[in-house]
């Protein structure tokens, strides 16, 4: 049976976006095709799935509606794509999508309630007056009735469907729709990594505090092997973690906790009052962040800020501070993070040393440059752990290795095998890794820059004077040679006497 591909997939949603080039911001319709796709995919399951007990109940459509009722999921006719699709033409099409999609809603509350919230497919603002509302509303429709659409799920080669397709459109509208107030997206190898470094297990809670799209979560609760896991996120763009719900959905993840708010100034994932605690946290937070809420800090009733309060136009270590609050006893956090957290001075300094002294630091991970959309900063990763065994840290400079592609440079499956066996073996890999004792660390005054203590240099070759010599003799015999030949050339054509 022939399958519906990510490429397939890409070329349609493209083709989708020739529909809205000129009329709006690509970071806004981004979001209008992805619950496009998503609705797409709703009724092509859905269907499916219909077409499933039809076949079970012989044609009978009493037991088949009943047992479509009890269903995980449910879908009015007059939500499926086919409906929206046969109401094209109509001139309240942009209130036929919006009515669906609340329907879609109300009816599965447990799990998409809020999905679609900052999605109006009538907005004039948006869309225009009606005429060109209505056939922007109509191409769309049409681009994602395409035969090869086919999104049933005996059809998907086991595409992560939303998170694919959001990947792909930040990779071509990078400029506007991957980094905003320094949030990059996190590129789906670099998620990998992360999440191979925290190792996430069996019956654990996993927390990404800064979520976006969901992508990292689910790369990490991958790793378990099972479905005994609980995944929990906060995102503060509200369409973002409308976005994170679809992909928990897509990917079977029923019972995920996705809260929208500023998980700063408003943690949400809360037990009695406290923080919730978490086995595993791991985030890619927006970079440096400026006003991060510096002013509500100091007065946190959460305690977070023990190890000092950050500055206010960075908030890098606001974020990890969050985070080792979040993990339980025998926790792990892993964070992206800019270089800059590893050598910047004053709070940062001082953030820096109480949490080394404190030993929960286990391992600082440099990555090659240039691996995000959208920007070139060189990035790291810094794990952190409660009741740690190990007095030293691991330091790892991986940021010569990885493949160069037309924009990006991209980390391979060897690159992250590498990384990631080397922290877990703790190994000494000359200019690669080192195994750094706090006395050493002490030492350095607490700055954590890698080049302290992996020695990437290499040595220039050493020059053999007497070669060299002959070399150049060579090169002067030859050249007096030419000379010559020029001469005798010139005089027979009577250029020169």
């Amino acid at each position: 049976m022939k399958k519906t591909t990510q490429e397939t997939i890409n070329n349609i949603i493209w083709k989708a976006c020739d529909t809205f080039r000129g009329t709006m911001d690509s970071s806004q319709y981004k979001d209008y095709i992805l619950t496009m796709l998503f609705v797409k995919y709703l009724s092509d399951f859905y269907r499916e799935k219909k077409d499933e007990l039809i076949l079970k109940y012989d044609g009978k459509m009493d037991r088949v509606e009943k047992q479509l009722s009890r269903e995980k999921f449910t879908l009015d006719e007059t939500c499926t794509f086919e409906y929206l699709f046969e109401n094209r033409n109509r001139e309240n099409i942009g209130e036929i999508i919006n009515s669906a999609l609340e329907r879609i809603e109300e009816d599965n509350k447990g799990k998409l309630e809020g999905v679609f919230r900052n999605i109006d497919f009538n907005s004039e603002a948006q869309f225009g007056r009606t005429k060109e509302k209505n056939a922007m509303l109509k191409h769309l429709l049409e681009d994602f009735n395409s035969e090869e659409l086919d999104l049933r799920p005996s059809k998907l080669a086991g595409n992560d469907v939303i998170g694919d397709s959001y990947e792909y459109l930040i990779a071509h509208f990078a400029g506007d729709a991957g980094k905003k107030g320094g949030e990059f997206f996190t590129p789906a190898e670099v998620s990998t990594l992360l999440a191979k470094l925290a190792g996430a297990k069996e019956g654990d809670r996993i927390y990404d505090p800064t979520c976006g799209s969901g992508s990292l979560l689910i790369k990490a609760s991958k790793e378990v092997g099972s479905k005994n896991f609980q995944i929990y996120g906060q995102e503060r763009n509200g369409q973002t973690q409308s976005l994170s719900k679809m992909n928990m959905f897509l990917h079977d993840i029923n019972d995920a906790k996705i809260q929208w708010g500023d998980t700063i100034r408003n943690p949400l994932l809360l037990e009695n009052d406290k923080l919730m605690k978490f086995d595993v946290v791991l985030a890619n937070p927006p970079f440096s962040l400026d006003k991060w809420g510096e002013e509500e800090a100091k007065s946190d009733k959460y305690g977070r800020f023990i190890y000092g309060i950050p500055p206010k136009s960075k908030g890098d270590y606001a974020f990890v501070q969050h985070m080792i609050a979040s993990m339980n006893s025998e926790g792990t956090v892993a964070v992206v993070l800019p270089h800059g957290v590893l050598f910047r001075g004053a709070s940062e300094g001082k953030i820096r040393e109480g949490l080394i002294k404190e030993n929960l630091l286990d391992a600082v991970i440099g990555l090659p440059a240039n691996l995000f959309f959208g920007t070139n900063i060189p990035a790291c990763i810094l794990i952190f752990k409660n009741n740690r065994k190990d007095k030293d840290i691991v330091f790892i400079d991986a940021s010569n290795e990885f493949a160069k592609e037309k924009n990006q440079n991209v980390l391979r499956d060897e690159d992250i095998k590498k990384i990631v066996s080397t922290y877990k073996e703790r190994k000494e890999i000359e200019k690669y890794s080192h195994i750094a004792q706090i006395e050493e660390i002490e030492e350095n005054g607490f700055n954590l820059n890698i080049p302290r203590y992996v020695d990437t240099f290499e040595d220039e070759e050493i020059v053999d004077i007497d070669v060299l010599e002959d070399e150049i003799l060579e090169i002067e015999t030859e050249l007096v040679s030419i000379r010559g030949e020029m001469k005798k050339i010139l005089e027979e054509l009577g250029l020169r006497g």
